[in-house]
């Protein structure tokens, strides 16, 4: 199984309301749960076995590039919209009693620390590429992300 079947399978459960889904081939295990309410639980996904998707440090490792483009509606022409790198979890603070790591107003520099976003069990901090002030968070905290989603709009004036 591939990535790309990993992502279709969580927006299958996330998007058609399936309780769980699991599947198992080859030495490979994979199990899909979706929560009661997405911005309380997260989705899990396990494997039994290693897969060769790519290399997994043990510590959490700040993601090294965090798609950034350009949004294209008339009125938020001039700002920078950070989108997300992986599909997972999106949490806004490091903790459930701490403050968020940025919020609207707050100023950012290149490497200051946006979120981040829960894959696998894994925790990985998303850094910030551009400088500027945040506009707008477009996702609720514990809510889940896709790859390529928006999750900030950054003015760079």
């Amino acid at each position: 199984m591939n990535l790309e079947e990993i992502k279709d399978l969580i927006k299958l459960v996330s998007k058609s309301g399936i309780g769980k889904i699991e599947i198992e081939n080859e030495g490979f295990k994979i199990a899909i749960e979706n929560g009661a309410s997405f911005s309380e639980q997260p989705v899990y996904v396990q494997a039994a076995a290693p897969v060769a998707m790519a290399p997994q440090a043990a510590a959490p490792a700040p993601a090294a590039a965090t798609p950034v483009v350009a949004v294209e509606s008339t009125d938020e022409s001039r700002y920078i919209t950070v989108k997300s790198p992986m599909i997972g979890t999106f949490y806004r603070t490091p903790g459930p009693d701490k403050d968020a790591f940025v919020s609207v107003g707050s100023v950012i520099q290149p490497g200051d620390k946006l979120c981040i976003i829960e894959a696998m069990k894994t925790f990985n901090e998303i850094e910030s590429e551009v400088s500027g002030k945040i506009v707008k968070v477009l996702v609720d905290n514990a809510s889940p992300v896709d790859y390529d989603q928006p999750l900030f709009l950054v003015d760079p004036a």
